[in-house]
């Protein structure tokens, strides 16, 4: 088992059910070679759990020709890198022009990761990505809290900024239920392309590791090439 699965214990409620345990390490990344060869088979137990509720959110039209499937952490330094530069370009080269749908799927090294994942649900759909956008804008910023509370605050703050409201965002934080199957829905993706690092990504069933914009558009030129 890679370290990604690893670090998905369980997910346990603290006191007023607004906090949740996910691993002990926060803002971590490894970057190893990462092939398809990778993958694993999905134990049993962790395939039956239905996970259809958590919805895979995506960028682009939905009838491009070619997908990139993203996998990031909010803590993950690297991954604010490239969602900050590179992904910019990708937007406006190849996403914005129809060329590319982008699925996004969230990583969770640990639990303040969670917790900005959950903020950027709590958005649903429409508010989704600009609520990425600003969490990986701001992530130095809000992962510089004192305590555990002053992270949390600093996500709510953020939250709030696109629309939400208090009572909003404590539903959201204290769903526990949803945030164990984000965990599975996350673990089963895990398994299935081979992840062992962030930011990973998926081109035609291929994983690729961490690359800068000039080689990840090499790479999308040569899928768009053999598309037509």
């Amino acid at each position: 088992m890679n370290r990604l699965l690893a670090t998905a214990a369980a997910v346990v409620a603290i006191g007023a059910g607004a906090y949740f345990v996910m691993g002990n390490t926060s803002g971590t990344s490894e970057f190893t070679p990462i092939s398809a060869a990778n993958a694993q088979d999905i134990p049993a137990e962790l395939a039956a759990i239905d996970t259809s509720s958590v919805e895979q959110f995506t960028k682009g039209a939905e009838d491009a020709p070619v997908t990139l499937i993203e996998y990031a952490s909010f803590t993950c330094p690297h991954c604010a890198n490239f969602h900050n530069g590179a992904l910019k370009q990708i937007e406006e080269n190849y996403i914005d022009t129809g060329k590319v749908k982008l699925e996004y799927r969230e990583v969770y090294f640990d639990r303040y990761g969670l917790w900005a994942a959950m903020v950027a649900r709590c958005g649903g759909e429409m508010r989704y990505f600009g609520l990425v956008d600003e969490i990986y804008a701001k992530q130095r910023d809000w992962l510089d809290a004192a305590d555990e509370e002053g992270i949390q605050n600093n996500l709510r703050t953020i939250g709030k900024t696109a629309g939400l409201s208090d009572a909003e965002l404590d539903v959201c934080l204290s769903d526990q239920a949803k945030a164990e199957l984000m965990i599975a829905k996350y673990q089963q993706n895990v398994y299935a392309d081979g992840i062992e690092a962030t930011p990973s990504f998926v081109i035609d069933g291929t994983t690729y590791k961490n690359m800068s914009y000039e080689d990840m558009a090499e790479l999308l030129n040569a899928e768009l090439a053999e598309a037509e």
